[in-house]
């Protein structure tokens, strides 16, 4: 397995109108070593909304000014509780910038998911994370067009692959490799099968895969590109909600997450020409699907977004009912993660069925049991 980058820029990418804004055209790829043999399914990955930039002094600035303005809270001053909330919005601003400022790195959120990119590489995968950064930090007040934009931005991604793929293109000699920092020796050409495409997207990259995915915007995807599954970790709802019933679906959630509402599942069962598979992690967060976001990452911002339980390692599920789960751990819900979306892309890229049971909930992983409820929705004819 190797593991290289690509950047063309902070500003390399113009999302289709009405979105406002830029965003860069990078990413770090996982593949093979033996990548010149045969040929390999392609999988994009797309993070979610979080901060752009690693200041951590603004981060230091703006924990102050969330103290201060919980202070006059209290106390009940109004006046001081506007004053201190335009505090809080001003730090809050260098955490969110596109382009970061001079001395402060990116925050690389699309790294967040190397343990899953390790996994699928080693299974024979090609395994490109984006970074959105751009998207992020000029999506506020978007809302109707944030999910075009975020699916336009995979179709690009899927562009270049398509053009490197033929020999060609943008990211010809681009690539280069982590560890050494020199051009990656990979030969790409007539090795990535496009035809077996998978998307994955975590939180709002997840509702920006699910825009992608959706029946109606097949026509958009690249010439002979053929996306064959998609997986939301903790997926938001889009805008519209349109219909995602020819492509196979997984959606994998935590109870204890308070930003998941993607019901992606529920809303397309009973018209899916395309199986569907549910998959629920008793007491999984949010931010734990992306190692940037967590907190033993060190990272700016890093936390447990889980609301806490009044038992010690609990917290409060967030389906409705406000029970109280024992909280997963962040090791654990990676490797469910991590079994469960390489079984997912094996069964729909490379025709593997021998983890079907586990998708289908016929079977337990024997390092969790019970912590995972799978819900499987067969499907009808007309899939692609």
């Amino acid at each position: 397995m190797v593991e290289a980058r690509y950047d063309l820029g902070d500003q390399a990418f113009t999302p289709p109108a009405p979105y406002e804004g830029k965003a860069e055209l990078a990413a770090v790829v996982h593949y093979p070593r033996d990548v010149a043999r045969g040929r390999h399914p392609l999988i994009l990955m797309q993070h979610g909304l979080w901060h752009t930039c690693a200041d951590r002094a603004a981060q230091v600035g703006l924990e102050a000014a969330r103290k201060a303005l919980a202070e006059a809270e209290k106390a009940g001053d109004e006046d001081e509780v506007a004053r201190r909330s335009a505090l809080v919005d001003r730090a809050n601003v260098p955490l969110w910038s596109w382009p970061c400022r001079n001395g402060v790195s990116p925050l690389p959120s699309s790294s967040g998911y190397d343990y899953l990119a390790r996994a699928l590489a080693r299974e024979g995968f090609i395994v490109v994370s984006m970074g959105a950064n751009g998207i992020n930090a000029t999506s506020s007040g978007q809302a109707p067009s944030v999910y075009q934009a975020r699916a336009a931005l995979i179709n690009r991604h899927l562009e270049l692959w398509r053009q490197l793929a033929a020999g060609k293109g943008p990211l010809q000699g681009k690539l280069k490799d982590t560890k050494t920092g020199r051009g990656s020796r990979a030969g790409f050409a007539g090795h990535v099968d496009l035809a077996r495409v998978g998307t994955l997207g975590h939180s709002m990259g997840g509702g920006g895969v699910m825009q992608h995915a959706a029946d109606d915007r097949h026509g958009a995807w690249p010439e002979g590109v053929e996306v064959k599954a998609a997986l939301g970790l903790a997926p938001t709802a889009t805008w519209d909600v349109e219909p995602v019933t020819k492509v196979p679906l997984a959606v994998l959630w935590g109870t204890c997450d308070q930003v998941n509402t993607g019901k992606y599942v529920d809303w397309n069962k009973g018209e899916n020409k395309a199986p569907l598979y549910g998959i629920t992690l008793t007491g999984g967060n949010h931010d734990y699907f992306n190692t940037q976001w967590s907190p033993s990452s060190g990272q700016v911002g890093g936390k447990n977004d889980a609301v806490p339980g009044r038992r010690p390692g609990h917290c409060v599920s967030q389906d409705g009912r406000e029970q109280e789960h024992l909280g997963v751990d962040e090791a654990t819900q990676r490797r469910i993660t991590t079994a469960y979306t390489t079984a997912f892309f094996r069964r729909h890229l490379m025709g593997d069925t021998s983890a079907d049971a586990l998708l289908t909930g016929r079977k337990q992983l024997p390092y969790a049991p019970g912590v995972v409820k799978a819900e499987y929705v067969p499907g009808g004819r007309g899939a692609r």
